[in-house]
């Protein structure tokens, strides 16, 4: 998970990462953002105290006394209270409407000639975050942050309790906030199409739900087969007790050949795994660790790893614009599905890993040859924890919260009948039931941090890895090959170039169409779960 407030920053580039300057068919250029030096300083002092607030929710999360709860809450809401009251101040109101078109966002040629595409690019931007924040009144937008940073710490005590009638209240809170905001936004059809554009711009329920409806026809028959199958794989030994300092040197170890630099990021713990970023030299992330649960630590490096050398990656000439953030939670989730399943859950990844980790852990793993290792890695297991689910399943996971989040926000569903909707709908979608409420309603931190609709970008993020992954293969012909010598950095070089210098430059589906020369489709990742899955389990 990323945890992102709109204005972070980004980490430097790779000397062999360049971003190339995107060609353009307009003639004479002649405004570049050194015209928008006024607009871009009030942008800049912005991201910095959005980062001082993130920084804040950062350290809530990891360091902070359980005592200093009340008064951390006032401070981020008063930090983001003041960055949206100077977003939406006369200041930068009547330099926005100088240079674009109110009516459709789009930046206004000049008399003396056009503007180069990063400049348009940021105005564009900049007046979608702009007009967004226009529609929500400043005591709401503290009396939000407020009440999150409040809910998010009761959450977490909640879950490790047991108790879901603790965050009982916080979430009715939290949940007609949200409502409020939505109708503050405005929408068409349905108020939660407001939410999902705040973190997948242009995304809705009408464009999410026939591409659910392809994932889930062609998923269930999957499962169904893989169940059936007479290929038992057995993944005890992932269970074995596994020291935890040993676990959190051996994802150090990982996400170091990925290209994480430690320089300018951080690996700690928190009870959900995040990633958020402050500045160009300040990118971290957090994993959390059981003793017998030796994937929960490894791939949660690793996921998170992959949002890091996102937040690594952006160009730090923008830094404090629209251009210096990513694109899209979509594009963001990505990255870290990518690193997560296409490489970490290889073959390719652990023909040079596995002896590292073998060595590790010599006691538990002596018996374990490199394939039964692979096999239980990616053992198909209706699990009750979506953040351990396999990637058959994962997806089911998302589709039940992104129908609960619906009619939480379309007022179909209360919060007092949570546990439940999620107990009847997991029997539906996975055959499983949880038996407690911190394996099921409890388990993920999103509704205590307010971030409904935020759930629809982890499936678009794994449709997005899949189609990126497949055309790394076809111009970096030898990729698995280097992945297999350890040799992480082809890979993300080859992600810095194509996807994580450009920040919003492009449009989520621009992006993708300019990296694989199509927008988000379902088949190439259906295809490759059929394929990995139909040879594991000899469909």
């Amino acid at each position: 998970m990323r945890l992102e407030t709109r204005g972070n920053g980004a980490a430097l580039l790779p000397s062999d990462a360049v971003c190339y300057t995107p060609e353009t068919e307009r003639t004479p250029v002649v405004h570049t953002l050194t015209t928008l030096a006024p607009l871009t300083t009030r942008l800049l002092e912005i991201q910095r105290i959005n980062g001082a607030a993130s920084l804040l929710s950062w350290d809530q999360e990891t360091y902070m006394p359980a005592g200093g709860g009340e008064a951390r809450a006032e401070q981020i809401a008063v930090l983001q209270g003041l960055a949206h009251q100077k977003l939406v101040s006369a200041e930068v109101e009547s330099l926005l409407t100088k240079w674009v078109n109110p009516a459709t966002g789009q930046a206004l040629d000049q008399p003396d000639g056009a503007w180069d595409e990063p400049a348009r690019s940021l105005l564009r931007e900049a007046w979608r975050d702009f007009s967004r924040a226009k529609k929500l009144p400043s005591d709401f937008v503290i009396r939000l942050s407020r009440e999150c940073s409040l809910a998010q710490q009761v959450w977490a005590e909640a879950k490790e309790q047991n108790k879901f009638g603790m965050f009982l209240p916080h979430l009715r809170t939290v949940l007609a906030l949200k409502r409020e905001e939505a109708q503050y936004l405005g929408y068409k059809d349905s108020p939660y199409d407001a939410l999902l554009d705040v973190y997948e711009p242009g995304s809705t329920i009408a464009t999410l739900r026939p591409l659910f409806a392809q994932l889930k026809a062609r998923l269930v028959p999957l499962l169904k087969k893989v169940t059936q199958s007479s290929v038992k794989i057995d993944d005890s030994l992932l269970r074995y007790p596994y020291d935890t300092a040993r676990q959190l040197e051996f994802g150090r170890l990982v996400l170091i050949a990925m290209g994480y630099d430690f320089e300018r990021g951080r690996l700690d713990l928190s009870a959900h795994p995040f990633t958020t970023s402050f500045h160009p030299t300040d990118v971290r992330v957090t994993t959390r660790i059981y003793e017998h649960e030796l994937q929960s630590c490894l791939f949660s490096c690793i996921h998170e790893g992959g949002h890091g050398l996102y937040d690594q990656g952006l160009d730090p000439r923008y830094f404090g614009t629209p251009l210096g953030e990513s694109v899209s939670l979509g594009i963001h989730e990505s990255q870290s599905r990518l690193w997560e399943n296409c490489v970490g859950r290889s073959r390719a990844f652990w023909r040079f890993f596995y002896p590292i980790l073998q060595q590790i852990f010599h006691h538990q793993l002596r018996g374990v040859d490199n394939e039964q290792f692979y096999a239980a890695i990616n053992c198909v297991r209706p699990s009750l924890i979506r953040v351990e689910a396999d990637e058959l399943t994962y997806n089911l996971h998302i589709m039940l919260r992104f129908e609960i989040e619906q009619d939480l926000i379309e007022g179909r569903t209360t919060p007092d009948d949570l546990p439940g909707i999620w107990n009847q709908k997991m029997r539906e979608y996975l055959g499983i039931v949880p038996e407690r409420d911190a394996e099921g309603v409890l388990q993920d931190v999103h509704w205590s941090l307010g971030s409904f609709g935020y759930f629809p970008t982890y499936t678009l993020g794994n449709l997005y890895s899949v189609q990126f992954y497949e055309q790394a293969k076809i111009e970096i012909p030898h990729l698995e090959d280097e992945i297999a010598a350890g040799q992480l950095m082809v890979l993300r070089r080859w992600l810095g170039q194509k996807i994580h210098c450009w920040g919003r430059m492009f449009t989520p589906d621009h992006l993708a169409q300019r990296v694989t020369g199509s927008s988000v489709k379902p088949e190439p990742f259906l295809a490759y779960l059929e394929k990995k899955y139909g040879e594991l389990y000899k469909l």
